[in-house]
């Protein structure tokens, strides 16, 4: 019985006894510790004492790891799975798990299911036991630590609270967002785990109008000095500076504002040269570089410039 629905019946009794009786069973009921529970704390203990009954027999048995999303709109009444939809949302969330569990993850579609549109999945094994209980796999999979730290990922992004710890998994989380506004869709993501464990989150309109102030961007700057020999240049006002012999040396793509300023000095692939230049990030909210840019300021000390010729 739930907490909702262990209260509701305690209140019955005590309305429909006059007598007492009811009262005296309420009684009895708390004193036999009846808790209040949701639903979610409900499964995941029948989940946990499945688990404990199958390894009466085999203890190294497993239950089955199953992700379910859960997508509701105005478009998902009929229970199904539009192909814009699955090409949008289901390769963000793969990636997103994948870069949480900082390994690849694979992942398989294994139906769909109404209820608005429910979408069910499981990690990709080498190999597919047929019996309920696989011996063979280790109660914590890189799936499972992936969609741990992606729940609570959404959790935070739901409540607005700082996700500056989970920076690494922003992009993937973003493209996700971007997609489900475009479709005008929620999500809900439910993973049951091998050791009987179920993680919930959402990703509500509220999440991801989070997500969109997350990622507008701020400009740093910071003014540097750079030498090395030109490698590639463009007449539009663009010229790419190494600033070694070596193949992994630093290279710098420089851009003009004026090109006719970069025509002035007449270079050639090969010549040294030596730069002030404006090095701007444009950083989010989480303090990812969206991009950065190099922007010629004027000749460093030992550059000179020369007249360009009518």
């Amino acid at each position: 019985m739930t907490g909702d629905s262990w209260r509701k019946r305690r209140r019955e009794l005590l309305e429909d006894d006059p007598e007492g009786l009811g009262d005296i069973a309420a009684r009895l009921l708390d004193e036999m510790g009846t808790e209040d529970r949701d639903d979610e704390e409900i499964e995941a203990e029948h989940r946990a004492n499945r688990l404990a009954a199958a390894r009466e027999y085999a203890p190294d048995a497993r239950l089955d790891e199953e992700l379910q999303l859960r997508l509701t709109g105005p478009d998902t009444q009929g229970g199904a799975l539009r192909f814009q939809w699955g090409d949008a949302l289901l390769e963000p969330v793969e990636h997103a798990v994948s870069v949480a569990a900082r390994t690849p993850v694979q992942l398989e579609l294994t139906g769909i299911s109404a209820g608005s549109t429910v979408v069910h999945a499981r990690p990709v094994a080498p190999a597919v036991s047929s019996e309920p209980y696989a011996l063979d796999a280790p109660l914590t999979s890189a799936a499972s630590t992936g969609m741990s730290t992606l729940t609570e990922l959404l959790a935070a992004l739901e409540s607005e609270s700082d996700i500056r710890e989970w920076a690494r998994l922003f992009d993937s989380v973003e493209t996700l967002s971007r997609a489900l506004s475009k479709y005008d869709l929620d999500l809900g993501v439910t993973w049951y785990g091998a050791d009987g464990g179920i993680r919930r989150a959402r990703l509500t309109e509220r999440g991801r109008r989070y997500v969109e102030r997350l990622s507008e961007t701020r400009d740093r700057d910071q003014p540097m000095t750079i030498s090395g020999r030109i490698t590639e240049l463009r007449e539009s006002g663009w010229v790419k500076v190494k600033t070694g012999t070596a193949k992994n040396a630093p290279a710098y793509d420089v851009r003009f504002e004026e090109p006719e300023e970069l025509l002035r000095m007449r270079p050639a692939l090969g010549d040294n040269v030596h730069f002030r230049i404006r090095f701007r990030q444009r950083l989010d909210s989480v303090g990812i570089a969206r991009s950065t840019e190099y922007t010629y300021l004027g000749p460093a000390a030992e550059q000179t410039s020369l007249p360009l010729e009518p």
